[in-house]
């Protein structure tokens, strides 16, 4: 690409390595806040009944990988000071963790089953989010450590680029 895109050198403009950093500081960012949010409605998590309605493994291509990832759903439903929620999320992040086999993605849901009770978790906040499990997902730091290597690739180029 000849117009300021990406090549493994980096950005070839000045625009390209400042879009870079704005990305890589975009994606710190969001994953700080995430995993902040994500303990935050743990630490504030009240328990309360859940009916599982769907339990599986979902499986993506991304194009970051050559593999295939899977992600574990559960979809179940609750209610919460006399209003009914339904939810997908097995933690409180909303930075899904995807898992390299299906095996470890059917593990993580593997003590829920449809039409059985469970407990789940709300954060009075945000009843509409409620989640299965009260652990922190790893999936928001690796989201924040992979925007710091493309801010600081970013940060290089435009530096390199203003001096040169």
């Amino acid at each position: 690409m000849s117009d300021g895109g990406l090549s493994i050198d980096g950005p070839k403009t000045l625009k390209g390595a400042v879009l870079l950093l704005l990305i890589g500081l975009a994606v710190t960012g969001y994953g700080a806040y995430d995993y902040t949010q994500q303990s935050d409605a743990v630490d504030d998590a009240v328990a309360v009944d859940a009916t599982v309605t769907d339990v599986g493994v979902e499986s993506a291509s991304s194009g970051s990988s050559p593999g295939v990832d899977y992600r574990p759903t559960v979809r179940f439903t609750y209610e919460y000071e006399g209003t009914e929620y339904a939810s997908t999320s097995v933690f409180p992040s909303a930075i899904t963790s995807n898992y390299d086999t299906e095996s470890a993605a059917r593990e993580v849901v593997s003590e829920y089953a449809a039409g059985e009770s469970t407990t789940a978790y709300v954060d009075p906040a945000d009843p509409d989010g409620g989640f299965l499990k009260t652990e922190t997902s790893n999936a928001p730091l690796f989201a924040a450590v992979l925007g710091l290597f493309l801010a600081l690739g970013g940060g290089v180029s435009t530096v390199k680029r203003i001096r040169g």
